[in-house]
């Protein structure tokens, strides 16, 4: 082992160097807290967060994928960071789609959207849903200035990660609520 290794990797978490509204990331680079790349690695932090408060509304197998999956958005976050990465984003993005399939095959087809809720780990896997595609959005903003990030699959990965959010809302639903549309002028 290294010395770079045995160090502790957070030394410090005030560093007073963010309060003129600039921040580094990993690349070394000075950035302004409204950087695309900044708001990518917040959303994507925001996310993981909600993803830990949903493994903690879940079952023991949900609760262990989930931690999986929080793992590897801090993988996308390092990318954002460094714009290198070691991840096949397209394989990970098919495994979340297989692992969304097999959820869907034991629900019944939708005849409308459905409205989040359902009960507390229905809900805060919607919430965690909605916050994965704020990240997908951050993620597609940032690629479009940086080479790096457009050229991998890392925004596909997301797209998935929130299908599989989606339909598991659906099979931790206790009663789903389905929208009913307002249809014609002056009717209800």
């Amino acid at each position: 082992m290294n010395e770079r290794s045995r160090r502790n990797r957070i030394d410090r978490v005030t560093t007073r160097g963010g309060d003129a509204g600039e921040t580094s990331l990993a690349d070394g680079r000075r950035y302004p807290k409204h950087h695309p790349r900044i708001e990518l690695v917040g959303a994507l932090d925001e996310a993981t967060s909600f993803l830990g408060l949903l493994a903690e509304e879940t079952d023991s197998p949900t609760a262990e994928k989930l931690r999986v999956v929080q793992s590897r958005l801090f993988d996308l976050g390092a990318l954002a960071a460094t714009g290198r990465s070691a991840a096949d984003w397209c394989a990970l993005a098919k495994d979340v789609e297989r692992d969304t399939a097999a959820l869907n095959e034991r629900l019944e087809p939708l005849r409308e959207f459905v409205l989040p809720g359902g009960g507390r780990a229905a809900a805060t896997a919607h919430v965690a849903r909605t916050v994965i595609r704020r990240a997908e959005r951050a993620w597609w903003r940032a690629a479009a200035d940086t080479a790096e990030l457009a050229g991998n699959d890392g925004g596909m990965f997301l797209n998935r990660l929130a299908d599989y959010l989606f339909v598991l809302a659906r099979t931790l639903a206790r009663i789903e609520v389905l929208w009913e549309p307002l249809g014609e002028p002056g009717k209800r």
